[in-house]
């Protein structure tokens, strides 16, 4: 990332667009966790870009070494407010970080579009991160999702892989497919795995928080559309890949 970059701005809410939405925190940390923890390792995990621990949270029942590494300083701040004290949180880009070893699960979610240059961050992922027989657990937004295609119809967005001047405020680069992000991904010589879609999602993030504060939306709703995710990832809210080490 570049040394221009100011990583407190980057999480600020603008005025049309939020960083991060209900939505996100209820519903798709809740269906990602789900999506990970059948393929856990026992040992050490490593969480990259944690924002304010949120996220974090959902994983201290099950490990006892955490780090974090985060590169916003008023993220780490909040985020300490929230974690005990088996988690580390170490405040540096992923560019700039020195870790202190390797780790059996690395779990990054709704960052890597936000990297100046993926490929080498990723391939830090594979040469000096992850071990042997450890995996990585890597989300994005979904440039095909339906609420985007949507929008593109509607006229807000000009293509579904655009990034839109709000998710530039907030540091985006670009919108991943899973074609682009498995490319990205393989370039840096790690293997897929698996391939899943998280979320069947048609609305907007904000008309989704809107819903929520109703009683139209059950949880059998919800869990309807994560099953349906299974059978037409394309058309997800985020798209999942799970990687292991590669040459």
């Amino acid at each position: 990332m570049g040394n221009k970059r100011n990583y407190n701005v980057e999480l600020k809410d603008t005025s049309d667009h939020k960083y991060a939405y209900n939505f996100d925190f209820d519903i798709m940390h809740h269906y990602m966790f789900k999506s990970f923890s059948p393929y856990f390792k026992e040992g050490k995990l490593l969480e990259l870009g944690s924002f304010k621990g949120d996220f974090t949270q959902r994983f201290t029942p099950l490990f006892d070494d955490i780090t974090c590494v985060e590169a916003s300083n008023e993220a780490i701040l909040k985020a300490k407010g929230k974690i005990n004290s088996n988690v580390t949180l170490i405040n540096s880009t992923f560019e700039d970080v020195s870790l202190p070893s390797r780790y059996d699960n690395i779990i990054m979610t709704h960052v890597l579009e936000h990297i100046e240059d993926p490929v080498s961050v990723l391939k830090r992922v594979n040469n000096e991160w992850l071990s042997d027989t450890g995996r990585f657990f890597l989300v994005c937004p979904n440039a095909n999702a339906p609420s985007r295609q949507i929008a593109v119809k509607m006229g807000l967005i000009t293509h579904n892989t655009a990034v839109t001047p709000a998710e530039h405020e907030h540091g985006h680069q670009c919108t991943y497919t899973f074609d682009s992000l498995e490319r990205d991904v393989k370039d840096a010589g790690l293997k897929v795995i698996k391939r899943e879609g998280i979320f069947f999602k048609a609305l907007a993030n904000f008309q989704w928080d809107q819903l929520l504060k109703t009683d139209i939306i059950s949880k059998e709703y919800l869990e309807g559309c994560y099953q349906l995710g299974h059978q037409y990832p394309d058309l997800c809210s985020s798209i999942f890949l799970m990687c292991e080490k590669g040459t």
